[in-house]
């Protein structure tokens, strides 16, 4: 597919005196023929994202002037109080950039790499190639373990979050649980390169609420790895790659995109590194200690079984919001 085909968007809109209606519409059904899922949602979010030159424009924003029937060149000079000559600059590079991210979705380039960024419960997470993308269902995996550790009524709480990648998880920990002591294990390099983005992001927050964040670079089931800390934590968390290596992913902005290290699980069942880090966790966790791990929805009834064999006193299967199971969590 020529994905270029029809997608100058300066030589159709050169003037800025087109409706963003209009705009969005011609740039949406580009998208849809080009196979993308939600067409009108991501051109509005890419639109909003090329707008904010100096001042963030948000998707409802861009869903008023639409409403309102206004030109892309008057809406940014309301957005940016401008003056009609400079709005009119200022239009013409704003379709520049609107273009070039509409090429680069048109390639399945997933939204989130494309605008930086993603939102996970009350974090604003930073993303780009090279790092998984965190996903609304993994929020649930958060609010289990919040739960555990609030029922441990501990002054301090060691907390150790395996395959981190982005952070996601640990810096929710760490800003929303104070006085935890955060360590983050991470093996990819370009992984790590977006999770110290996000702890300095952070940094403030994580302070503020007397949490302290140790970043590892390391394998997670190395005994190695913390070894240091074997049977002192109180929880350990981990969304590890466990996709069945015979169910590759449908969608393209997976497949092609997201780093393979953290979707298969080494098996054709994706079982074989979720049990690793079963057994990896038994030794870190103190008596009476809680593992929370997500998984694949066809994977719980091996998951808590195999856990019972290696030692853990209880284990049961946390389902997501579409009531599919998720997640594992065990006692020690």
């Amino acid at each position: 597919m020529d994905t270029t085909d029809g997608l100058n968007l300066m030589e159709i809109f050169g003037t800025g005196e087109q409706g963003v209606e209009d705009l969005i519409r011609h740039a949406a059904d580009r998208l849809q023929a080009g196979g993308i899922d939600s067409p009108e949602h991501d051109a509005m979010v890419l639109l909003a994202f090329a707008s904010s030159d100096g001042a963030e424009v948000s998707v409802n924003d861009i869903r008023t002037s639409r409403i309102m029937g206004v030109s892309l060149r008057s809406a940014l000079a309301r957005w940016h109080q401008l003056n009609p000559v400079v709005s009119a600059r200022c239009s013409e590079r704003c379709l520049i950039r609107f273009s070039a991210l509409i090429e680069r979705r048109m390639r399945h380039e997933p939204l989130q790499y494309i605008v930086g960024h993603v939102h996970f419960r009350f974090l604003d997470v930073l993303v780009g190639e090279g790092v998984f993308i965190p996903r609304q269902e993994t929020e649930l995996v958060v609010e289990a373990a919040l739960e555990v550790l609030r029922e441990r009524r501990s002054q301090r709480h060691r907390v150790v979050d395996l395959c981190t990648g982005s952070g996601a998880i640990a810096l929710s920990l760490a800003t929303e649980m104070p006085k935890s002591d955060i360590h983050a294990v991470e093996r990819s390099k370009r992984a790590i390169a977006w999770t110290r983005r996000n702890i300095k992001a952070y940094r403030n927050r994580i302070d503020e609420v007397g949490s302290t964040f140790e970043l590892i670079e390391g394998d997670a089931v190395d005994a190695s790895t913390l070894q240091e800390l074997d049977g002192q934590c109180d929880l350990v968390v981990s969304n590890p790659p466990y996709v069945p290596e015979r169910e590759i992913p449908e969608q393209s902005e997976v497949r092609d995109w997201e780093p393979e290290l953290a979707l298969y699980g080494d098996s054709p069942d994706g079982l074989a590194f979720p049990k690793r880090i079963i057994e990896r966790v038994a030794t870190l966790l103190k008596d009476g200690g809680t593992l929370v791990m997500e998984h694949d929805i066809s994977q719980g009834k091996a998951l808590r079984e195999f856990a019972l064999d290696r030692g853990y006193q209880g284990a049961r299967t946390g389902q997501d919001l579409t009531h599919r199971d998720r997640f594992l969590v065990a006692t020690r």
